[in-house]
């Protein structure tokens, strides 16, 4: 059985002796990041059918939670905050707006039967 997540096995960056060999890396791990952001974003579209209530899919104190978990992840791997946090609101935003979409297709059932 292969490894459930091969692309995260790649040259540590001092190994790294050309552009070609730092560019393979990079494209390795942008692959490996849009398949985890895909998978946080199966999470998000769960939210949007399990929420009952539409003002809730903007949750600013989650919002507010996830920031902080942020950046305690970025301390302990030495990841500059600045450059995690714009990167994470603007995922949020993204994601939040997807979970509206989502919200309003799962619920146009309810809202038709509820105006019959």
């Amino acid at each position: 059985m292969p490894a459930p997540w091969p692309d995260l096995q790649g040259a540590p960056a001092t190994d790294c002796q050309t552009m070609t060999d730092i560019r393979r890396e990079i494209d390795r791990v942008d692959r490996a990041l849009v398949r985890i952001l895909a998978e946080r974003l199966t999470y998000i579209e769960r939210a949007g059918h399990i929420k009952q209530d539409r003002a809730t899919v903007r949750d600013e104190a989650r919002i507010a939670d996830v920031l902080a978990k942020v950046k305690a992840a970025c301390d302990r791997e030495g990841f500059p905050f600045a450059i995690a946090e714009p990167v994470w609101r603007r995922l949020m935003d993204g994601c939040i707006a997807h979970e509206f979409a989502v919200f309003d297709e799962v619920n146009r059932p309810r809202a038709k039967l509820a105006a019959q």
